[in-house]
């Protein structure tokens, strides 16, 4: 009969290699690897067949019941926004997020708000029943802790987890985290990549048998990334990441996995000392303490997921005092901040090799999509110039090497978000087809290179 074998497995990249290296040669992380044990293939299929059951056996699909809008309805705007308008039946998602940064506020807020409708099973792993009643005291003036069926439980070991997840009749389990579980026949510790990627698969399999809906806390790495293995991310259903500064106010809850609605969906919250606030028009709140006469501040309109996002984004041009000018970005791509510098240098002859330039986009937001790039190159225009823009006016568009603008998708639903917080006028690519007329409401001025939209928002003095 085969005999089970060691591997070591990375921690940060899941990479595989057949004995302990210092250094992993995939992503350069150093002593990361741990031991795993692989079953032998004949006691893998045993395990299998054992946990399995019945065997399994094909169904029409015609014959199989769901309703593909049954959805757990949630009290929280925003959230239920990310996850597709509520929570599926059954589904595993998986949130992660830096320490402190609200990731178990917003979890047994969420928990409350379900268990005054249906049984809620909260498991945490890290703090007491007593620290958990205390922060339900504060959250809401203590409306999670009059929910009558909001079930605690503090426990690392899954074989009891899961039994009083059935016990129970819970219809929506939160695991916190899932780095604490523990799983008696894995001979590892907790948080593990055996552990973590075991404990995972049984509460999958659970949540799929069951109907119940399990959320996962998960912790990140230095990276940024879920700590665990990557396959981690590929077991479950939607992986959600709540970002933000710490030292802000407002914290991002990200969509970047998503079965059962759109990825990329953000919603947008504020801390509080009663807890996570949701913020119903996100643009307003970005822009509400704009300096509206202040040179080198540009308004952009992102898209995140099917939302539409008004932004303030900020640049700063100042002479030098070294060799080697900076370029310093802060919420956008550095890449894209060193693409549209030298298309300013080379296109529109700006002199920006002897001056420190820096770029910071308000409200700790992260703009990903090459659309912001004409705030940005007019934002930078606007100081060097010592000019302000005209406080009224959208910035939308993609440029390009040559220093043209190049369309952008969902220009209508940008354009309707901009009219909607009053902006009287916006300078976008030029549209080579349109198929329906522009809202009503604002000026839309169509600019084919980046020259033209800044003598279009910066007159000469």
């Amino acid at each position: 009969m085969p005999a089970d074998r060691t591997d070591y497995v990375c921690r940060n990249c899941a990479r595989v290699v057949p004995r302990p290296m210092g250094k992993c040669p995939q992503c350069g992380e150093f002593n990361p690897f741990e031991a795993v044990t692989v079953q032998a293939p004949a006691r893998t299929r045993r395990a299998a067949a054992a946990a399995a059951g019945a065997a399994a056996v094909p169904q029409r699909l015609s014959d199989i019941a769901g309703d593909v809008e049954a959805r757990l309805p949630l009290a929280m705007n925003e959230f239920a926004r990310v996850l597709g308008g509520g929570i599926v039946p059954g589904s595993v998602v998986l949130i992660g997020g830096d320490p402190g940064i609200g990731k178990s506020t917003l979890m047994l807020q969420v928990a409350g708000d379900l268990a005054h409708s249906m049984p809620v099973l909260y498991v945490s792993g890290e703090e007491s029943a007593r620290q958990i009643k205390m922060r339900a005291l504060r959250l809401e003036n203590g409306t999670a802790v009059h929910a009558e069926n909001l079930l605690l439980m503090t426990e690392t070991g899954l074989e009891n987890i899961l039994a009083q997840i059935d016990a129970s009749g819970a219809r929506v389990v939160v695991i916190d985290s899932i780095q604490t579980t523990h799983c008696g026949d894995v001979e590892s510790a907790a948080g593990s990549i055996t552990q973590v990627r075991e404990c995972a698969a049984r509460l999958t399999a659970l949540a799929k048998r069951s109907a119940a809906a399990i959320f996962l806390v998960g912790h990140v790495n230095k990276e940024g990334t879920l700590a665990g293995p990557r396959v981690l991310e590929h077991m479950v259903d939607t992986v959600l990441y709540l970002e933000g500064d710490r030292h802000h106010v407002y914290r991002l809850l990200r969509s970047v996995k998503n079965r059962f609605g759109p990825t990329s969906e953000l919603g947008v919250f504020e801390m509080r000392g009663a807890g996570m606030v949701e913020v119903a028009n996100p643009s307003e709140a970005f822009l509400a303490e704009r300096l509206q006469s202040a040179p080198g501040s540009a308004i952009a309109v992102p898209l995140e997921g099917t939302r539409p996002l008004l932004v303030e984004v900020q640049a700063l041009a100042s002479p030098t005092a070294f060799g080697n000018p900076r370029r310093t970005a802060n919420g956008v791509d550095f890449n894209r901040l060193l693409l549209v510098t030298a298309v300013l240098t080379r296109r529109l002859g700006l002199r920006l090799a002897d001056q420190d330039v820096f770029v910071n986009v308000i409200g700790g937001m992260t703009i990903e999509e090459p659309a912001a790039d004409l705030a940005m190159a007019v934002a930078i225009a606007s100081s060097v110039r010592d000019l302000p823009v005209a406080a009224d006016v959208a910035l939308v568009g993609e440029v390009g090497l040559s220093g043209e603008l190049r369309a952008v998708s969902q220009l209508d639903t940008r354009l309707r978000e901009a009219a909607k917080l009053g902006f009287k006028r916006a300078v976008v690519p030029r549209v080579l087809v349109q198929t329906e007329p522009f809202p009503a409401g604002i000026t839309v001025i169509q600019a084919p290179s980046v020259g033209d939209a800044l003598r279009i928002v910066l007159p000469a003095a």
